[in-house]
């Protein structure tokens, strides 16, 4: 802890950055618990879109292995571009899943078995599933990251800054209230060595 000075004015600046402290907690504390909410309502959203993913994947597979064709699908599509935009939470830019752009490749309906068509699309859904569960994860690396940084502040606040200006003020006026009583005392002798002096 940082000595302070034994001032009026520090004990004023000591008041103003305590009621800056505490009007600046309830802020973080909301952002902590928004970042937590929206954390959880992310790590939901994460579960659903692997569990589509799954039941994609395992009824592409078992379709595929029905027909036991050798059609390898991912020769005729491939990713264009992933598209994403930006969202806000609690002020924190994050990326949001829109689509993953594909180009297929031109293939001879006669030569590919029929099912391929239905493949493509199930290979293209399974696919966007694995881009929007990318998004999802930098998206809780971002928040998690800000609600480290969020709750440090917090602990700082609450169990540091706050409980330092606390003392500082509570010295500060232990202080001048002993001055203030020590300048009464000085001024009672004086008098009392003047009325004295007058007396002789």
């Amino acid at each position: 802890m940082a000595q302070v000075k034994l001032t009026k004015n520090e004990l004023k600046h000591q008041k103003d950055q305590l009621k800056r402290f505490q009007r600046y907690l309830p802020t973080l504390q909301l952002k902590k618990q928004q970042l937590q909410m929206v954390i959880r309502q992310v790590e939901a959203q994460r579960r659903e879109v692997e569990a589509k993913r799954t039941q994609l994947a395992d009824n592409l597979e078992n379709w595929i292995a029905v027909f036991a064709d050798d059609v390898r699908l991912d020769q005729l599509l491939t990713v264009e571009r992933l598209v994403t935009d930006s969202g806000n939470i609690a002020g924190i830019d994050i990326p949001v899943f829109v689509e993953l752009e594909f180009n297929v490749a031109e293939y001879d309906l006669y030569v590919y078995p029929y099912w391929v068509d239905t493949g493509i699309v199930r290979l293209k859904e399974i696919l966007s599933c694995d881009a929007e569960l990318r998004v999802l994860d930098r998206q809780l690396e971002i928040l998690a990251e800000e609600l480290r940084i969020t709750s440090q502040r917090v602990n700082l606040f609450e169990k540091v800054k706050i409980p330092e200006t606390k003392t500082n003020i509570r010295t500060i006026r232990i202080y001048l209230g002993d001055q203030q009583t020590a300048e009464v005392v000085r001024g009672k002798i004086s008098k009392n060595k003047i009325t004295r002096g007058d007396a002789s």
